[in-house]
């Protein structure tokens, strides 16, 4: 019985989530600010949770699986893809840069995950021009969502069918499953529009913009839309029941958006067996019921299952993506109907715009080839 680790980057919150075969012997979460500040107190929780077999570490925007230890500049740069200044302390990531060499640092057997972009699921024509399909934190999310689909509907995680509605913090995700595996998505900078950040962005807003920094990507959601960008998902509620105009457009301009993200998701890839909402908005009732209100025309609605209690659903994944890595039972099925293990090139393969040469000089391919994760966690 395989003895595992997966932890969830979050833009609010650090979760992590060990499981010992089918028991839950961490769950936890820490400020996000708190680890940008001082990651070694994450690599130490780390470590007194060891032994471990395999932990499925944070991994931004995602490398076919590659283990800490292999991470260079090249690597780097594409898990954060921040631009000059930034480097590995871009703001959206609170510190990601620190904690990625803190791990590398470290000596444990962490691995970073690929992100939906890099799946042989999703069609070569839908990642034309696209890099955020999906972070590797969405990802193992949706394989949250699948194994738990299976497990409630009692059918094989191969025949598992779902839209993954992500209405985290700051972003919003949706990922399309067919057959078990991840067919389609759309991230946080790709698609509908976040609680803090504004999803997909205008092309002339992006070019009146110029170069910016990449915080201003988790800028113009909802909340700043009702002119309160710090408050939190029920103060914003509470504020448009109260008869507040701007908080009221708000939230009926982030359902709209998400449901037109939805809608168009089902076009393409078919009817979903369920919609399937989780994160940290899913947890605010009255957030929660009316997105589900929308969206129940399309499949019956229903909120994430899991393993565990405080860990968020991208940490409870990772954990099963990691035992199912390493063989064996129904986490092995998942990994395999998700064909994770074949995940492959970089977020930046599929640009096809006049400057897209000069995106990947910037943003060079590592040449160090990735570690496959096999069977027993070796390489």
């Amino acid at each position: 019985m395989s003895r595992v680790l997966g932890i969830d980057p979050g833009t609010l919150s650090f979760d992590v989530c060990g499981r010992d075969g089918d028991e839950v012997f961490l769950d936890a979460t820490m400020a996000t600010t708190e680890v940008g500040a001082d990651p070694m107190g994450l690599v130490d929780v780390l470590r007194a949770a060891q032994p471990v077999d395999l932990i499925v570490g944070p991994s931004g925007y995602g490398l076919p699986w590659i283990h800490a230890a292999d991470v260079g500049a090249e690597e780097l740069d594409l898990l954060l893809l921040a631009g000059d200044g930034e480097g590995a302390h871009g703001s959206i990531v609170r510190g990601m840069g620190r904690l990625l060499i803190a791990l590398r640092d470290s000596g444990l057997p962490v691995c970073f995950a690929p992100g939906v972009v890099h799946l042989p699921t999703v069609p070569a024509h839908r990642k034309a021009n696209r890099i955020d399909m999906g972070t590797a934190d969405k990802l193992c999310a949706a394989a949250l969502g699948v194994w738990d689909q299976a497990r409630r509907l009692e059918i094989p995680c191969a025949e598992a069918s779902l839209l993954y509605v992500e209405l985290g913090g700051a972003f919003t995700a949706v990922l399309a499953v067919s057959g078990g595996a991840v067919v389609d998505g759309s991230g946080g900078t790709s698609g509908a529009m976040g609680f803090r950040a504004l999803g997909a962005m205008d092309g002339e807003l992006a070019y009146l913009l110029g170069g910016f920094a990449k915080d201003v990507l988790a800028s113009g959601g909802a909340a700043w839309v009702a002119g309160r960008p710090e408050a939190a998902a029920d103060e914003i509620v509470a504020a448009a029941a109260a008869g507040d105009e701007r908080a009221a457009a708000a939230l009926e301009a982030f359902g709209e958006d998400l449901l037109r993200r939805v809608a168009g998701h089902v076009a393409v890839s078919g009817e979903p067996r369920e919609i399937v909402l989780s994160g940290r908005l899913a947890r605010v009732p009255a957030l929660r019921d009316a997105v589900a209100g929308r969206l129940e025309r399309f499949a019956p609605v229903v909120p994430a299952g899991g393993c565990a209690e405080v860990a968020s659903e991208a940490a409870q994944g990772a954990a099963l993506i990691a035992q199912g890595l390493l063989g064996g039972g129904a986490e092995e099925a998942l990994v395999d109907a998700l064909r994770l293990r074949e995940a492959a090139g970089s977020a930046l393969d599929h640009l096809y715009i006049s400057e897209a040469d000069a995106l990947r000089r910037r943003h060079p391919q590592s040449r160090r080839a990735s570690s496959p994760v096999a069977r027993g966690g070796s390489s």
